[in-house]
């Protein structure tokens, strides 16, 4: 067989769902759309509709969140589809493995365990930020050493790395106790989104809606270059469905499970990030909410001290369901390489005592730990966004060569519509991807490169496909 051959080689469903059969099913929806709001509604509701207001749509922000909420929709079920047909851990990598073949699907998981990987270290940089705030609000002040890693003239940015730890120690505790943590989480965060939804439609001043979509951002074609450009930005914040899909393996009944999850977090998310940004650029002119913290700013603008440290709690909790669901996912991620030999073996142990991934979590855990601590928050979250966008790209064609395979048919969830809808979700995630930075696609191309050099090397030699 040539190397060609090889690399193309394709993974049976079957040894998927054998390996993952030690782990245990027991999630239902409210668990998986606990995850998914968790993560969603993360830093990216707290952060995103200022900057993406100030920077590429103004007022007409909350239209670039539901463009990018009816795309999520789409390629959501699209993830459906596969997770029903092949209810086994390690999302687009394990279906890219069975549908194009094994290097196709490491360079999808090598683009998700970046996503994952970075987006846990950003968040913790963005908690860590928060949590000063508040901390000043109350007097207490922290040496700058400790809340900057070296790059920003600090050591070690120390909160971040220590709400790593503790999610760690949530986790590690098994994953009864991990979802009843995030459930509750997930409800408080939600009701004090809903707190400022309410109580800031009150203070919302309609001249700051004129002009709806300001004439500096009308570039490209028929003038929306603005808008889709704050589109492609924001898809970062509806990853959480992709990190239901790695949870596939510990979900019961998945042929019905799995979209309701989906599609429940992508719909209680599209609603609170549209309504969100509609309050929030009523309240204060766009182009003052170029901020971290465009909540708290706002209703400070308008005198609501005491309300805004309310939603600065909001944002820690937010943030903290997010990380807690990004490493659960980030350790799933890294124990199928390991199950598949593409990563060392010991990495795909499952724990006999707590049936989890133990060694998986401890490295993905330090990873993120050491990338919070010492990079920054821009340059952390830069390459998210295109290893997002390059698993929804495959993911949505790679319905249209599920459905061919006789081999994998199901009784689960079919994407309707079939073969429109993935086709058009797929073409709208390669526009998306060209709506990038170029210093950002330049970043991830390095990446690739470096993940199939990885492949031959070291991959496909111990793969259990050799």
């Amino acid at each position: 067989m040539s190397i060609f051959a090889r690399a193309f080689k394709r993974e049976s469903v079957d040894n998927y769902m054998q390996a993952d059969s030690h782990m245990s099913r027991i999630l239902t929806t409210r668990d998986l759309i606990g995850l998914g709001v968790g993560t969603v509604i993360g830093t990216g509701i707290f952060i995103l509709p200022g900057h993406e207001a100030a920077q590429h749509a103004g007022p007409a922000v909350s239209i670039a969140f539901l463009i990018a909420a009816i795309y999520s929709g789409l390629s959501g079920m699209s993830f459906a589809e596969f997770s029903s047909a092949m209810p086994v851990a390690g999302s687009a990598y394990s279906y890219g493995s069975v549908i194009y073949g094994e290097i196709i699907g490491w360079l999808l998981g090598w683009s998700l365990i970046l996503e994952y990987f970075l987006a846990v270290s950003a968040i913790a940089t963005g908690f860590s930020a928060y949590l000063n705030n508040l901390l000043l609000t109350f007097g207490v002040h922290m040496p700058k050493s400790l809340l900057a890693g070296p790059m920003e003239g600090g050591i070690v940015n120390l909160f971040a790395v220590m709400i790593i730890l503790l999610v760690t120690a949530i986790l590690s505790r098994g994953l009864n106790a991990s979802k009843k943590i995030e459930n509750g989480a997930v409800i408080l965060k939600v009701a004090i989104l809903g707190l400022f939804i309410i109580g800031g439609s009150f203070f919302i001043k309609h001249t700051n809606y004129v002009p709806f979509y300001p004439k500096e951002f009308h570039t490209g074609l028929l003038g929306l270059n603005g808008i889709m450009s704050a589109t492609a930005s924001i898809i970062f914040a509806f990853l959480g469905f992709d990190t239901i899909a790695a949870h596939a393996a510990e979900v019961k009944n998945p042929q019905k499970t799995m979209v309701r999850g989906i599609v429940g977090t992508v719909l209680i998310s599209a609603l609170l990030y549209v309504l969100f940004s509609i309050v929030l650029t009523g309240i204060v002119n766009y182009k003052q909410l170029g901020v971290d913290d465009p909540a708290a700013f706002a209703l400070q603008a308008i005198h609501q001290t005491q309300f805004a440290v309310v939603i600065t709690v909001g944002a820690l909790v937010g943030m903290f369901t997010a990380i807690l669901a990004l490493i659960y996912a980030s350790s799933r991620l890294t124990y199928s390489f390991g199950r598949d030999g593409l990563l060392p073996r010991s990495l795909g142990k499952i724990s006999k005592s707590s049936r989890l991934p133990v060694n998986a979590l401890l490295v993905a855990v330090v990873i993120e730990a050491i990338f919070a601590g010492l990079i920054p928050l821009n340059t952390l979250a830069s390459l998210i966004n295109a290893g997002t966008l390059l698993a929804f790209t495959f993911i949505n064609f790679g319905v249209l060569i599920l459905r061919r395979r006789p081999d994998l048919a199901h009784d689960g969830f079919k994407v309707p519509g079939y073969p429109v809808i993935p086709f058009i979700a797929g073409i709208i995630s390669l526009y998306l991807i060209t709506k990038l930075p170029i210093d950002t696609l330049e970043l991830f191309s390095i990446w690739v490169l470096i993940g199939v050099a990885w492949y031959f090397i070291y991959g496909m030699r111990h793969s259990k496909l050799s």
